[in-house]
């Protein structure tokens, strides 16, 4: 169980050619973004998001992409967390899309920002109810003495708030990686794949293909 080198599989999927790639990789991340959406995979707003905080130490976790636009990706989450701690130190990472039904991977680089206190009441608002008193009774990434315990806090905020109204923890955020880098990996046959990436230049886009 533990040899794993015979574990394998072919990639038989379609070629990701250069005169079929969008001039833009916001435009191609939103092609092979919605192909993903409109075949329902699972967790499709996966991405799996990685930080290095001042010792230059990685770290990586899933979170899920809540909106995009022109100026970048966003996600929300307690900035007092590992991550959190993470980008205070060092506003670099770099978030992955896997959508292994299509054999395909977006790597997107860039430096993070925090949303503004409106875009993170706006989301917190929208969220089912349970999830709100999970995020107001957790302190992300701290160290607790058992589930009973963080459970208890939850059963204090919802006797506090009964009409399901928690509030915002004033520490619970949103986030926004800027691009300056794009990476678009389609898997093929004997492992010959397709890679494409999109770096930011003197203001405009320059596209270079990488060997696999």
């Amino acid at each position: 169980m533990k040899d794993q080198r015979d574990t394998r599989r072919e990639y038989t999927a379609p070629p990701l050619r250069r005169d079929t790639l969008a001039a833009d990789p916001l435009q191609q991340f939103e092609e092979w973004f919605g192909d993903a959406v409109r075949a329902e995979l699972k967790d499709a707003t996966a991405m799996a998001l990685a930080t290095a905080g001042a010792d230059g130490q990685p770290g990586v976790r899933i979170v899920l992409l809540k909106h995009f636009d022109a100026d970048g990706f966003c996600w929300y989450s307690d900035q007092r967390s590992a991550k959190g701690r993470e980008l205070a130190d060092n506003p670099l990472a770099s978030c992955l899309f896997h959508w292994r039904e299509f054999d395909r991977q977006v790597r997107i680089t860039g430096t993070v920002t925090r949303l503004d206190a409106a875009d993170a009441d706006a989301y917190f608002a929208s969220r089912p109810p349970d999830s709100r008193f999970s995020a107001a009774a957790s302190e992300q990434s701290a160290v607790i003495a058992s589930r009973e315990a963080l459970e208890a806090r939850v059963t204090e905020l919802r006797q506090r708030y009964p009409d399901g109204q928690v509030p915002r923890p004033a520490q619970w955020g949103g986030y926004r990686l800027q691009p300056h880098s794009y990476e678009f990996w389609q898997g093929r046959e004997g492992r010959l794949h397709d890679r494409f990436r999109f770096q930011r230049r003197d203001g405009s886009w320059q596209v270079e293909r990488l060997q696999p």
